[in-house]
């Protein structure tokens, strides 16, 4: 069983930066995908970030330019640096894994930009 903990989310006004964490435990295995999604209100739960193992990353097109996901495979963390933020990147950000086919989510921490 694998555990995932956020941290960092919080209010900022519209065009600042938040640096979101996470941390797995348990029994995560190094190798696997991590990522951000985040959902909204009365929305289904979309990807923002994701990155391999080997550092490939893939981006939710309204985030590219703005978002940078990064892992540091030794403290099994994930990073989402958020710059440029808007009121429409407001949301609980969760953090996500899947290992031998089993998705783990982590409880979320919520993201406000005002604007």
């Amino acid at each position: 069983q694998v555990q995932l903990v956020e941290s960092g989310g919080g209010l900022v006004q519209a065009g600042g930066s938040l640096r979101l964490s996470c941390v797995a435990s348990g029994d995560f295995v190094t190798g696997n995908v991590m990522g951000w999604y985040r959902q909204t209100p009365g929305k289904q739960r979309e990807m923002v970030a994701m990155i391999t193992s080997g550092g490939v990353t893939d981006y939710r097109g309204a985030v590219k330019g703005r978002f940078t996901i990064s892992r540091d495979n030794g403290k099994k963390a994930v990073y989402l640096q958020m710059n440029k933020l808007k009121p429409e990147d407001t949301g609980v950000y969760y953090c996500h894994t899947i290992q031998r086919g089993i998705d783990s989510w982590g409880l979320g921490t919520q993201v406000t930009v005002s604007s």
